[in-house]
């Protein structure tokens, strides 16, 4: 029988090839304008030669002052979409993953510099930004955030649905909603972070009702026959925070109104967390959202090899398996998985001496 891992699966029009997916990883090198450029066609090319079934690109600002740092990529403008399709159409040409695209706004864990130079906040005098966020409670150890009116989430909600306009005019396939790791919609989700004594803040219902209306918006604004899915923090990892149960809730409503899969991280939301870190330590919360809110799953966090990816998709805990840190060591993991399961993934041409069932007829 052909292994779990490198079968077909088809979310609304769209047929990924296998289950293996390439997480989105922020790469803090857009060019200015929050445009990808030569390093973006490298990395996301090099991976659609590689064999995957979906490559989603790192977490992209719906407006520019969404951004984490400002080597961070933006589609905010129509002036960035071209860069964009460039590297879809060579990803197209040459490999057969789906290419989809996070998109996402940072709110109060913005305007910071990139992690590899501290991940401190830049002070506004030196070209940092004021950031948002659902309440003035901000991130420990960073500047207060403005809280949002309800005119300012009106803004930002149309900037959701205008850059899933221009992510669908670039060639995209896929959209992830950012809703995890403490960013703008997760704040809102998580009673560690949303103070609000409004429609918007204090039970669960009304924490969950922005993120819900901001995918609402999106899931109108893009094609029908295309993938919407959101990626969350299972949980907050801290006492009194957002928890598994809370996002079984949340998964379930979303999977109403028309969202494709979820995909289960965790943390973020505050530096006071206590994670259990550990081989496919965030499997369990796929299995339950899944199980749960009855929705497609993506596991992610220390999926190392082929036969815990398989194993995990084996046991019904998820539908597909997505990889970062893996896949930045081992650009070519799809390959080995496949070799190691005794199957087969897609690979160009050029490249077919290097697989054994091919070199073994070629000298």
């Amino acid at each position: 029988m052909e292994p779990l891992l490198l079968s077909p699966l088809r979310l609304r029009s769209i047929e990924f090839v296998n289950r293996i997916v390439v997480s989105p990883m922020c790469q803090y090198s857009a060019e200015p304008g929050g445009r990808p450029g030569e390093w973006h066609l490298v990395h996301i090319g090099s991976y659609a030669l590689s064999g995957p079934g979906a490559i989603i690109m790192e977490a992209t600002a719906v407006e520019e002052r969404g951004r984490i740092s400002h080597y961070c990529t933006g589609l905010w403008s129509d002036d960035q979409i071209a860069n964009y399709a460039r590297i879809i159409a060579f990803a197209r040409k040459y490999g057969e993953a789906q290419i989809g695209l996070q998109l996402g706004h940072a709110g109060r864990k913005a305007s910071c510099d990139p992690p590899s130079a501290g991940g401190r906040d830049i002070d506004l005098e030196k070209g940092g930004w004021q950031t948002i966020g659902p309440c003035a409670e901000p991130y420990p150890g960073r500047r207060a955030p403005t809280p949002m009116t309800r005119d300012d989430m009106a803004t930002v909600k149309q900037s959701f649905i205008q850059a899933a306009r221009r992510a669908d005019e670039a060639g995209f396939d896929l959209i992830e909603l950012h809703c995890a790791h403490g960013y703008l919609l997760n704040e809102f989700l998580s009673p560690l972070s949303n103070l609000r004594d409004d429609d918007y803040g204090g039970s669960l219902q009304n924490r969950m009702r922005y993120p819900l209306e901001v995918f609402k918006a999106m899931r109108s604004a893009w094609p029908s026959g295309k993938v919407l899915g959101v990626r969350i923090s299972a949980t907050d990892w801290a006492p009194g925070g957002w928890d598994t149960g809370d996002s079984v809730i949340f998964a379930a409503e979303l999977a109403k109104l028309g969202c494709d899969y979820i995909c289960t991280s965790s943390g973020g939301v505050v530096p006071e967390q206590t994670i259990k870190v550990g081989r496919g330590y965030q499997v369990p919360f796929a299995d339950a959202v899944r199980k749960g809110a009855n929705i497609p799953t993506m596991a992610v966090g220390m999926i190392e090899d082929a036969r815990q990816a398989e194993d995990i998709l084996s046991a019904g805990s998820a539908d597909f398996v997505a990889m970062a840190r893996g896949m930045l060591n081992n650009p070519r993991w799809a390959w080995h998985a496949a070799e190691q399961l005794g199957g087969r993934a897609p690979f160009p041409i050029p490249y077919g001496r290097a697989r054994p069932w091919m070199s073994a007829r070629r000298p």
